[in-house]
């Protein structure tokens, strides 16, 4: 551990198969963080934490490391909420040296509904005023949305001992959504946050419906910022749908100019385009799916692809969009050998589902 890193902490994580649940983790992380892997031995460094972890016969040794007592806490959590996904429905356990505390989580705190706007007629802004901004300055980019039930005073979450989050259930129910920070205004003390409307027959959409709905003074929960912000490179192809526009456009406008752009962006016609400033050299593609053919489905994936074939070696890909296009988008850099340090790819929605499913 280094002098930056002084709060620690250790773990051993019992999952089925030990080598296939580190190997898991460094395919995963690889594209979040800096990862070296020698034989037994796995370290994961980002810019807030140091993450070690030794394979053993039946367990995985882990140990964390960071700058302060609330970066560790949100990285153990992070961590063990990563760890219990890739189990899935196998036997696995987690214990730390130090269970966590009965706590809410140290990134969590309230904040009150200013106003709610139209940027497009299907993107809402929602500006918000946190408790506290100091989060928000030159911070990460996604935030958890926590909206408690209607007419019911508000029960937040707290840690589980394993460091996992115990949400709220029954009538204390939080609907919980991620979304990005489009935009932080420190002298008032306000952030905003741009939300597609997608209505679609038979399918529920609540995040959409609380940002039509949200009232002025209604008080919600956040939890982050975490992860993503702009690649630290000077070429980037950015490819994505209306969910991922507002990671795109914030990126796009902290650009440097000396940084080359390259962005594709499907919206449903041209009343959905947005402006996008920057002092970067940016060219911006914008696809309509009403001008498609009736089934066409892949027109976004197709799209990054063909840019990917004629990009400049050494360009960072940020693709954002639905699983499969995610998926097909993956499969390609993966056959090109692409570097999956030089890459950010994710889903961000499922075709015919929501995030309660």
């Amino acid at each position: 551990m280094t002098d930056t890193h002084s709060f620690e902490l250790s773990g051993i994580a019992r999952p089925l198969n030990v080598e296939a649940m580190l190997d898991e983790i460094c395919e995963h992380f690889v594209e979040h963080s800096e990862v070296s892997r020698l034989k037994d031995k796995a370290v994961l460094t980002s810019s807030q934490s140091l993450i070690e972890l030794f394979q053993k016969p039946d367990h995985l040794e882990i140990r964390l490391a960071c700058g302060s007592e609330e970066e560790l806490e949100a990285t153990r959590t992070m961590f063990a909420e990563h760890l219990y996904y890739f189990a899935g429905e196998e036997p696995f356990s987690l214990d730390w040296s130090k269970p966590a505390p009965r706590v809410r989580p140290a990134n969590l705190q309230e904040a009150v509904v200013i106003s709610t706007s139209e940027v497009t007629p299907r993107m809402l802004r929602v500006t918000l005023a946190p408790e506290d901004m100091t989060p928000f300055i030159n911070g990460d980019i996604h935030v958890r949305l926590l909206v408690p039930q209607a007419k019911r005073p508000p029960v937040w979450p707290k840690l589980r001992a394993d460091g996992r989050i115990d949400w709220p259930k029954g009538e204390d129910k939080l609907l919980v959504r991620v979304y990005t920070i489009r935009s932080v205004d420190a002298g008032k003390g306000q952030i905003t946050l741009d939300i597609f409307q997608h209505p679609a027959e038979g399918i529920s959409t609540p995040g959409a419906d609380f940002a039509r709905d949200a009232l002025q003074g209604t008080r919600i929960g956040i939890m982050g910022p975490g992860g993503g912000g702009l690649p630290q490179t000077d070429q980037i192809l950015f490819a994505g749908d209306e969910s991922a526009l507002p990671a795109i456009a914030r990126m796009i406008e902290e650009a440097s100019p000396e940084t080359k752009i390259k962005a594709i962006i499907e919206v449903e016609d041209k009343a959905e385009e947005q402006p996008i400033s920057s002092k970067a050299r940016i060219s911006i593609e914008w696809l309509h799916r009403a001008s498609c053919s009736e089934g066409t489905t892949n027109l976004l994936a197709e799209r990054t692809k063909a840019a990917i074939d004629s990009m400049e070696a050494g360009t960072f890909v940020w693709f954002a969009a639905e699983r499969s296009a995610m998926r097909n988008v993956k499969a390609y850099l993966a056959a090109r050998g692409h570097d999956r340090k030089r890459q950010y790819v994710a889903w961000y929605w499922e075709e015919g589902k929501h995030a309660d499913d």
